[in-house]
């Protein structure tokens, strides 16, 4: 099993920071959250899935700016609920307005083949994850804005935006000169195309944490479903076996995962910390139909406290399936 096969399953948790948080309602909405605008994916959305050296918190790369800690919660319309195991995308421009992997951008600017200020990672139990990036600059057209997408299954993704409060927003420009040489916005979202008709749930808010030296943004994300995937590979997933959520969760010494074989098979269970790196893997081969259970014990797999996915493929005469979940091995 490499990194690649794991991440094309589904891609991978962000360590909630201490934001403000509040949920959006509104009458009449399904369950009562309120789905996400969907928006237009923009001129540049780059399909993080195909490579993986997106899986990563920090997108910063050598990219200069004010640094900016995202966290985004993604909620289910049905329950309003926390959807984890879900894939969250990330991509916006530097503080120049230029996007990574572009030609004639601003003035002819080329990025061809830099991937600066793009990533992804998997929600937690709380239906969060978390970025590390710096604070987007705007370019002719469009207001600062953030470029989002919620993979929930392999039938329906939601792609977004997000945008900031105005006031906070210039204040980062105005207190930042030499990092944001353009200046302020000139925009406000509602002279944007893309946000005009409405942005009242794509604020994001923004503060400054004088301890950290960093901006820290929150954004309540409802998407449709409850967190159950129900996607044509999920479906075939589940024909063949199916893993259960690590219980407990989040664990101190030990948790275990359970797992039902549909048919004779074997089975590989392989551990990455939020960078892509395998820590772990454990191999169980020629295990009967039935149930099963995999224990993880940190300190006998040399492991820290934190936050990894866990990937079990299962290999019978059906061929190869593979499942992606998150687990949180605490202090």
């Amino acid at each position: 099993m490499n990194k690649r096969e794991f991440l094309k399953t589904g891609g991978l948790l962000g360590v909630a920071s201490l934001l403000p948080t509040g949920r959006l309602f509104a009458s009449g909405a399904a369950g009562s959250c309120v789905l996400i605008p969907t928006e237009t994916a923009g001129p540049f959305p780059l399909d993080l899935t195909a490579n993986t050296f997106y899986f990563r918190q920090d997108v910063r790369e050598d990219r200069t700016g004010a640094p900016l800690r995202l966290r985004l919660r993604i909620l289910g319309d049905q329950n309003c609920g926390a959807m984890e195991n879900l894939r969250v995308n990330i991509w916006h421009c530097d503080a120049d307005g230029v996007y990574s992997g572009y030609t004639n951008q601003n003035g002819g600017v080329d990025t061809t083949g830099l991937t600066f200020l793009r990533g992804y990672q998997i929600t937690d139990a709380n239906g969060d994850v978390e970025f590390l990036t710096i604070f987007p600059g705007w370019y002719p057209g469009r207001v600062c804005h953030i470029h989002f997408q919620v993979y929930v299954n392999s039938n329906y993704s939601a792609i977004s935006q997000l945008t900031f409060p105005i006031t906070e927003k210039q204040a980062v420009y105005t207190d930042n000169p030499t990092l944001y040489p353009a200046g302020t916005d000139p925009l406000t979202p509602s002279q944007d195309g893309i946000f005009s008709d409405g942005y009242q749930y794509q604020e994001a808010t923004l503060t400054f944490n004088s301890l950290t030296q960093e901006y820290e943004s929150y954004l309540e994300v409802t998407v449709q479903g409850t967190g159950v995937p129900t996607g044509l590979q999920e479906v075939r997933n589940a024909e063949q076996f199916s893993v259960g959520q690590n219980q407990p969760n989040p664990f101190t010494d030990r948790t275990v995962i359970p797992i039902v074989l549909k048919q004779t098979g074997d089975l590989t269970l392989d551990l990455y910390d939020l960078n892509g790196r395998r820590v772990a893997r454990i191999v169980r081969e020629g295990l009967a139909a039935g149930e099963h259970v995999i224990a993880i014990a940190p300190d006998a797999l040399g492991i820290s406290p934190g936050s990894y996915a866990y990937q079990v493929e299962v290999r019978n005469a059906n061929g190869v399936f593979r499942q992606v979940k998150l687990m949180t091995a605490a202090r």
